[in-house]
């Protein structure tokens, strides 16, 4: 039987994009989100009979969530291999107005969320002698941030650091922790928080001149998920056009 992977933030946007890959590589995938309808809704799209997609209501900032997630798949499926740490919290506010508030919320989804998810899932994947984890950082966690909050770009630097601890950990077990960092991509979410005449001067900045795409960043996040890639962990793989290079 085909792997089982579970996508965080999966209704729509980056989230949506990377389950439908992992679905048409030949994956059973549960597509999960906060928005349980728009989860479904996404999951009957990639697959109207259920067979191999299904959606879940799923709040990341919640251990119990990614809890009854794992029972309903092993239920389902009786099997679990891959976790996607997608969903995040993406906001713009300026430096001196994010509140203390607003600043816990976005490190709540974003990082509680992933380590919650890690944690919960790789437990399992210890037990079971084999997993796969990809976490979605983001170019804003290695250049600080130019178009979004100081809290987003800190969430994904903490991002950066999870993924290596639980790299380390859970290596003696097969089970391999990866993270993408993603620059600016051709997605909903970024038009949304660019405005139209800053659009073009930040596609300008951009060495390659254009924005990413989104499906090229799944199709990465499928590579690091297969069976063969083994060797792969610890390690942030970067796509973003050439604004970061290391």
């Amino acid at each position: 039987m085909s792997d089982v992977a579970l996508v965080t933030g999966a209704a729509n946007g980056l989230g949506a994009v990377i389950a439908r890959a992992l679905h048409a590589a030949g994956y059973r995938v549960a597509f999960a989100d906060v928005d349980g309808p728009a989860a479904k809704a996404a999951a009957l799209e990639a697959d109207a009979t259920g067979a191999a997609a299904i959606g879940l209501e799923l709040d990341v900032r919640d251990a119990s969530h990614f809890e009854r997630a794992r029972d309903e798949l092993l239920g389902r499926w009786g099997s679990l291999e891959v976790l996607v740490n997608n969903a995040a919290l993406q906001l713009a506010t300026p430096l001196f107005d994010i509140s203390p508030a607003e600043f816990d919320a976005v490190l709540a989804t974003n990082v509680s969320g992933t380590f919650i998810g890690s944690q919960v899932f790789g437990r399992v994947f210890k037990a079971r002698g084999y997993g796969r984890i990809v976490n979605l950082a983001s170019l804003a966690g290695q250049n600080g941030g130019t178009a979004t909050g100081a809290h987003y770009a800190a969430s994904k630097g903490a991002i950066l650091t999870l993924t290596k601890v639980f790299a380390r950990e859970l290596a003696p077990f097969a089970v391999t922790v990866n993270a993408v960092a993603p620059g600016p991509l051709d997605l909903p979410s970024v038009h949304r928080l660019v405005p139209p005449e800053r659009l073009g001067p930040l596609i300008e900045a951009i060495p390659v001149k254009t924005l990413g795409d989104p499906a090229f960043v799944a199709d990465i996040i499928v590579r690091l998920t297969a069976r063969d890639a083994g060797f792969t962990t610890g390690a942030t793989w970067d796509i973003n056009g050439g604004l970061f290079l290391r």
